[in-house]
């Protein structure tokens, strides 16, 4: 996941603020997070161990997800997404107006 700058101190104070026993969740979305530099043409310069934690091995895809981004191997991604419409919609979305 990306965030903006004032996202991710929202998402930082609520992993914080998590009980004892999502300690460990808590040093894997808190100690593994970095950030990320634009280079001169606008491009997100992402560590090598982040994107080998994404499994980004070649093509990524940023996907805008309101209040953050995430960041995806192509070819997973599409791998995902083609599995996913093969399925129903989710009942949540039975009454949901386009």
């Amino acid at each position: 996941m990306i965030f903006p700058r004032n996202e991710w101190e929202k998402f930082r104070d609520r992993i914080s603020s998590l009980p004892p026993q999502a300690h460990w969740w808590k040093r894997i979305f808190l100690g593994n997070a970095m950030d990320v530099d634009m280079d001169a043409t606008g491009r997100l310069l992402v560590s090598p161990e982040l994107r080998a934690a994404a499994g980004i091995s070649k093509d990524a895809l940023l996907l805008g997800m309101g209040s953050y981004f995430e960041l995806w191997d192509a070819a997973t991604y599409a791998g995902q997404e083609a599995e996913q419409m093969k399925g129903e919609m989710p009942d949540v979305f039975k009454d949901f107006s386009f």
